[in-house]
């Protein structure tokens, strides 16, 4: 196996690496899970493993998730098919920086994501590495950031367009979860910025050392939550991937950001992706 860096911060490309055999090879797959929480996000070519293979692969990581909105192959639980098409054209919501499910109290440690067929060009994935991202905040930001914990909404999101009572049936099924703005890496031990385009608002930001008069409360919050999440837009934390048929990628789901470049219409782009369920964020 030949590991080749994708960018210094983030990102590294397996080479000679068949991940259908890591199903069963235990000192393989170790290699590939440490070497995913060193580099957060490694990307392969040519594989070529079936759906029940990508599913086998992915549940060594941890069991896995179906998504509430957009389904799993009924076959193949926990592998959601992700396929847009020229018929879609107002289905933009995967173009914002996010990490997925941060709605759930538990949100995904990881996925395994396979392209099925993808445009010639087009459609790239970018991620960033969001331990730098907090690594790299000014020593002022850090100490008001410490303790500062935030709301994350599947209503806001993916619910904002349905009707009222789809919307709050959803919002019931799955209330908004609450987690701290700084999270610590389960695995690692790093601190994490963790805010993301689910995230609606601080819970606990009016407080006296935060607010001179509750004036200061709204804009003060609102202000500093759009610097946070400004952060995942710098280039020198991101990496982006170009896709082919057979092309995947694994990433860590705790210290990365992703999004979906969509520059592709007319054309397809299916994809299909296996969520690992993670941990309460702490």
């Amino acid at each position: 196996m030949q590991v080749k860096l994708l960018t210094h911060s983030i990102g590294a490309e397996l080479v000679g690496v068949n991940l259908a055999e890591a199903i069963d090879n235990d000192d393989l797959f170790g290699n590939i899970r440490n070497l995913l929480l060193k580099h957060r996000v490694l990307c392969l070519r040519d594989q070529t493993f079936s759906r029940a293979e990508h599913v086998a692969f992915a549940r060594r990581f941890g069991e896995l998730e179906d998504h509430p909105v957009a389904g799993s192959d009924p076959e193949h639980p926990g592998l959601v098919r992700i396929y847009k098409s020229p018929d879609q054209p107002n289905d933009r919501y995967e173009n914002a920086w996010h990490s997925d499910t941060t709605w759930r109290e538990a949100p995904q440690f990881g996925a395994v994501l396979r392209c099925v067929e993808c445009p010639p060009v087009g459609g790239d994935t970018m991620w960033a590495n969001m331990a730098l991202a907090y690594e790299n905040l000014p020593d002022h930001i850090k100490v008001q950031i410490a303790d500062l914990r935030a709301r994350h909404s599947i209503e806001a999101s993916f619910g904002a367009a349905m009707p009222i009572e789809k919307r709050l049936a959803l919002k019931a099924m799955y209330p908004d979860a609450e987690h701290p703005v700084v999270r610590t890496h389960p695995d690692t031990g790093e601190k994490i910025l963790y805010v993301n385009a689910f995230t609606t608002h601080f819970t606990n930001f009016h407080t006296a050392s935060r607010v001179r008069f509750g004036q200061d409360a709204n804009p003060g919050a609102s202000d500093l939550l759009r610097y946070l999440v400004s952060q995942v837009y710098i280039p020198e934390y991101q990496v982006r991937w170009r896709w082919q048929p057979g092309s995947v990628a694994i990433w860590d789901n705790t210290a990365t950001q992703h999004y979906a470049v969509m520059d592709y219409p007319p054309c397809h782009r299916k994809m299909e992706r296996a969520g690992i369920i993670g941990t309460v964020p702490y």
